[in-house]
């Protein structure tokens, strides 16, 4: 008789805390991005090495890395944010100093003006000054950005070039909220 009491309380206390749990669990939501309400905190950001696929290109398809940040969020004026990306070529295409990526080909500073969120991938928009490859100043550009860690994707379009330039993350980190 003594083992049949103790089981019983031991069956009620697992019924009674199922119970709470499964009350609550209408509560809880799967947190994978802002609230749409919410008008207001970030929409993206990272930052990180990126590979130029296919570097510059054919004949020579000399490599080109790249050092990208980003941020973007809502705020009560709108979107706003920055985007920065650093790309270096190697001073000599073979031996020597072949894999030393010291030759600023390119830097983009801009604000982040527009954003638009599809699933894991965010489009940045805005304007930016441009040395190297396509210098101009206030230049609009294009990010699309796909959230992930290394092997990560992202294409970088600015209006003074004809061709996108296709990124791939090396190291760090894109986050689309």
């Amino acid at each position: 008789m003594v083992g049949k009491l103790g089981f019983r309380p031991a069956l009620l206390s697992v019924l009674v805390l199922g119970s709470f749990v499964f009350m609550l669990s209408p509560l809880t939501r799967t947190v994978s991005g802002r609230d749409s309400d919410d008008q207001t905190g970030r929409i993206a950001e990272g930052g990180g090495t990126t590979l130029i696929h296919g570097g510059t290109g054919s004949p020579g398809f000399t490599p080109v890395v790249t050092t990208v940040a980003f941020h973007a969020e809502h705020s009560t004026g709108g979107i706003t944010g920055e985007f920065d990306c650093l790309a270096l070529a190697p001073g000599a295409t073979t031996g020597p100093g072949s894999g030393q990526f010291t030759v600023n080909a390119m830097y983009v500073a801009g604000n982040v003006t527009g954003a638009s969120v599809n699933g894991d991938t965010a489009t940045l928009t805005g304007t930016a000054n441009i040395t190297g490859l396509g210098a101009g100043t206030n230049v609009p550009f294009t990010f699309v950005v796909h959230k992930g860690g290394p092997g990560a994707i992202a294409v970088l379009t600015v209006n003074s070039l004809t061709f996108p330039f296709n990124e791939i993350l090396v190291q760090g980190a894109f986050h689309v909220r």
